[in-house]
């Protein structure tokens, strides 16, 4: 059967956050894109004209191995059902997995037995995040789109002493190889310096030693364009499965423009300062933390969530409704308004809400995603509101299911990964909002600010 002439790729993100962050590569290089909650019906398709890629913003990274084989599933079967060139599972540009939490391995394991492909590549390296692969290694820049020093993954101050999947091994061969059993080659950052002819003969090399997962190395942006041309070259007459950060949008995206002579990106319009902006965040990261101290020191005022209340009660309408009083209020003044879980992993409401976690089986990413869902819902409803900015990997997935968001399109650039978009909720107050949703590790000291008056980083 012939591939579908319009639609180019579909994309599987493993949370909210990092599904942005594909929307956003996608859409830079001219590619009409729509990110959904769910696969979307034919139905929703047809509302949205002109599409040349759709994205799913899935939770599984904060899920169990055998949680997501039953949800990434009949995922993929609806996804390869769209008779298109690429299926692409998203991942963390940091590689956020392990054996017993969002294993990349089983979603691989998954996408295989599905896909029957003669080889899976494995693309993790995104050089405009500041996420390099060299000889199977992982390296990061501490923020995304800030200036900050670049470590091995396994001594990265942030993702070393990440709260569910600390990284102690910056090999990523080793690092799944906890994962899957399945053979994981690389083609290194030598072999991607090659003419295009051998470096075609050397991936033939490792594919015919019994390869079964490629890992691709990448240093620089330009590299990812003659990636993108040999993960095209496979896809030419079935739908291929790949695995990796948003380099491979990246990757594909650079190799189509560069084959249409398409325009980089659409002249995006202007959006500028809305207003008050709301805050909600979830994260626990530690950039997150410099940049809500550097937004209070700069106007901002915060509304410190009540955590003992919430674990006392749970999302109860009056728990919602009593912090939701306090923010409309603060909008209503023209105050732009800081909601939040946690001022930092050392604080000691994150402590209180893991142990209420582990007491009570709620995962602690819904528990505060569905309270600051609610409490956004309920500020959009009072007006005054045009544009939120959502913080938190983890907990941005349960934040749009409760804000009962059916799909997003970016409308403009903010910083690298995290682009504003205009929400699509015809059943809740959120509709029509402008949304900003950023991973933990995204943005410079002054991100908030950026965010509050629409410029780009």
């Amino acid at each position: 059967m012939a591939l579908s002439p319009q639609l180019l790729l579909a994309f599987y993100g493993d949370d909210f956050t990092g599904s942005t962050d594909a929307l956003d590569f996608l859409s830079k290089a001219g590619i009409k894109t729509m990110l959904f909650i769910e696969p979307p019906s034919a139905a929703q398709l047809a509302r949205y004209t002109g599409l040349q890629a759709i994205g799913v913003a899935g939770m599984t990274r904060a899920m169990a191995p055998d949680e997501m084989e039953e949800t990434l599933g009949p995922a993929f079967e609806a996804l390869k059902a769209l008779n298109i060139p690429h299926v692409h599972y998203k991942v963390c540009s940091t590689f956020d997995s392990s054996p017993t939490v969002g294993s990349i391995g089983r979603a691989i394991d998954t996408g295989a037995a599905i896909f029957n492909n003669r080889f899976i590549p494995l693309l993790v390296a995104a050089p405009a995040l500041g996420r390099y692969c060299v000889f199977g290694n992982l390296f990061a820049v501490m923020g995304i789109g800030s200036k900050g020093d670049i470590y091995r993954l396994d001594r990265h101050p942030s993702m070393s002493g990440h709260p569910v999947t600390p990284a102690d091994e910056s090999d990523l061969r080793l690092q799944l190889s906890r994962q899957t059993t399945k053979r994981v080659g690389l083609m290194n950052i030598l072999d991607i310096a090659l003419p295009d002819a051998e470096m075609r003969q050397q991936l033939d090399s490792i594919v015919n030693e019994g390869c079964e997962v490629v890992l691709f190395d990448a240093l620089y942006e330009d590299q990812l364009e003659r990636i993108g041309n040999l993960i095209n070259g496979a896809a030419k007459t079935t739908t291929l499965f790949s695995v990796g950060s948003s380099g491979i949008e990246m990757a594909l995206g650079n190799y189509w423009r560069r084959q249409t002579g398409a325009k980089a990106a659409p002249a995006w319009q202007p959006v500028g300062n809305p207003g008050p902006l709301l805050v909600i965040s979830g994260s626990c990261s530690p950039v997150t933390a410099k940049q809500i101290t550097y937004a209070l020191n700069n106007g901002f005022v915060q509304v410190a969530v009540d955590t003992q209340a919430l674990t006392f009660a749970g999302v109860t309408d009056d728990v919602v409704a009593n912090e939701a009083q306090k923010v409309i209020a603060l909008i209503k003044s023209g105050k732009s308004v800081i909601v939040h879980t946690s001022y930092g992993d050392d604080d000691p409401r994150v402590s209180q809400v893991r142990e209420y976690s582990r007491q009570s089986g709620i995962a602690t990413a819904a528990l505060l995603g569905t309270l600051l869902g609610h409490i956004a819902v309920a500020a959009a409803a009072a007006g005054g509101l045009k544009r939120i900015l959502v913080a938190g990997g983890d907990t941005a997935g349960f934040v749009a299911r409760a804000m009962r968001i059916e799909a997003v399109e970016m409308i403009a650039p903010l910083a690298p990964g995290a682009p504003l978009c205009k929400v699509y909720a015809p059943a809740s107050a959120a509709d029509g909002l402008e949304v900003n949703f950023k991973g933990g590790q995204v943005g410079d000291e002054n991100y908030l600010l950026t965010v509050l008056n629409g410029n780009s980083q």
